[in-house]
């Protein structure tokens, strides 16, 4: 049984201040000079603390503020009043929305899992992972206690091939030959950033966290040769062609673009460094024909299959726009009617925004999952895509310190840990290498959809 995995994690306070969900408006003119004001007792000091940020030349209020009402309630004058702040509305897009961002922000400061007190505003069904839902039925279990280490719940997973079956020697010992994996602590991978104000001290920090973490990143590959000391920890993307000047020793792990020379340049890996696993990016899709692909690829030899989404989690444009979540149940199930699931270890990432995505992904049939956005969210990222424009970062992401940057993504990975062990105790699944392709532990909008209502509608 491997060690209990534990994530330390410490308050790590943001660069810039965080735009609030709510401002405060404060009208002074009016004001009868109570004796005992109530901005004097509001019990988290908010009109003490505040101040002039000159680096968004503004105030810290909005920042501060916990939305408690006090101050609005007791002021005579009714001079105090709350707003939704329209900076706040207008932070990322339809996937990273502005309570995504806001709860990745919290989690990477403080490291804990964000709480929103009793009962679920939001939508009961929505696009993509929101329309999908994990059994909970081992909630009231006594003994479910996975979040405060007694309950033992593991979420370790292997990357890699795995033999069809086993070769057994004299006395029972396993004689077949041992295929090249890593094993990782968490179901998670650092995987490309999509976009971003990437300088070297971002990707420093990227690998610093994954060896901290014990985790795999994947990076370019003139960033992770530049890091050779935390090669143990990095998978270099290296495109079609392994260029001369990377040197494969002392990686654990590689990753190719699928091309139509995708076998000749897994050979040429594999006669370099027999041990390395490799793995090959290929665009998902809702095209049946990527079954046969995937198949293809590791019929050539390849030990994972990236099966990489859009950043917003649909498919590439030109196909019919579904979500990664169907693309990994269409290729899970395809490769079952084929009878090599087991053997094929399938990375999956595009569009994974929250903790829960994780669960759900490999519900729907992943083996891990790859996570790109919420990193940059950690450091700061207000998803506001201005560096794609060619304009500058609003919090200059680029000039983060190393040391701070990996405190933020050991937090925020902290806090989806934590609620990776929620999420499973409460279903009742202690090992996380089960999690992949167990639907009977999860429920389709679709599905039930249509087993309630088309009887009831089919006649019209």
């Amino acid at each position: 049984m491997p060690k209990k995995y534990h994530i330390e994690v410490h308050p790590t306070p943001n660069r810039f201040p965080r735009i609030g969900r709510s401002g405060i408006v404060d009208w002074g003119e009016g004001c009868l000079k109570c004796a005992k004001c109530v901005k004097t007792q509001c019990i988290y000091g908010v009109y003490e603390k505040r101040s002039f940020s000159t680096d968004i030349f503004g105030d810290t209020i909005d920042e501060l503020c916990k939305s408690c009402f006090r101050c609005v309630q007791g002021c005579p004058k009714r001079l105090i009043h709350k707003t939704i702040n329209p900076e706040w509305e207008a932070l990322g897009d339809e996937l990273y929305t502005p309570e995504v961002i806001s709860a990745n922000w919290e989690q990477a400061e403080t490291g804990k899992i964000p709480v929103s007190g009793a009962g679920y505003g939001g939508p009961f069904c929505g696009a993509g992972f929101d329309s999908m839902w994990t059994d909970m039925s081992e909630i009231v279990r006594p003994t479910r206690d996975g979040i405060h280490g007694r309950e033992y719940i593991s979420t370790l997973v292997d990357l890699g091939r795995r033999p069809p079956y086993l070769i057994l020697g004299q006395g029972g010992s396993v004689a077949s030959e041992p295929l090249p994996r890593v094993r990782i602590p968490l179901p998670v991978v650092f995987d490309l950033l999509p976009f971003g104000d990437l300088s070297p001290n971002v990707w420093e920090a990227i690998a610093s966290a994954a060896a901290r973490l014990q985790t795999m990143a994947v990076m370019p590959w003139n960033q992770a040769a530049r890091l050779g000391q935390y090669s143990e920890y990095l998978a270099p993307f290296v495109g079609k062609e392994i260029p001369e000047e990377l040197p494969l020793s002392g990686f654990r792990m590689i990753e190719i673009e699928d091309h139509e020379a995708a076998k000749a340049t897994l050979e040429k890996v594999k006669a370099q460094q027999p041990d390395l696993v490799v793995s090959v990016r290929m665009a998902a899709s809702s095209d049946p024909s990527d079954i046969n692909r995937i198949v293809e690829l590791h019929s050539f030899g390849y030990d994972v299959i990236h099966y990489a989404a859009q950043d917003s989690g649909y498919e590439q444009p030109g196909f019919q726009g579904a979500h990664l979540k169907d693309m990994i149940r269409q290729a899970h199930a395809g490769l079952l009617q084929h009878a090599v699931r087991d053997e094929i270890a399938l990375l999956a990432s595009g569009g994974i925004a929250m903790a829960e995505h994780v669960i759900k992904a490999m519900l729907c049939g992943a083996n891990a999952v790859g996570v790109d956005v919420p990193l940059l969210m950690a450091m700061g990222c207000r998803v506001c895509r201005e560096c794609v424009e060619g304009r500058t970062c609003p919090v200059s992401i680029g000039t983060i310190s190393p040391p701070w940057g990996v405190r933020r993504i050991i937090n925020l990975m902290g806090a989806w840990h934590n609620q990776f062990l929620e999420m499973m105790g409460a279903m009742g699944i202690r090992e996380a290498r089960r999690l992949t392709g167990e639907q009977g532990r999860v429920m389709f909008f679709e599905d039930l959809e249509r087993d309630t209502f088309a009887q009831l509608f089919s006649g019209s």
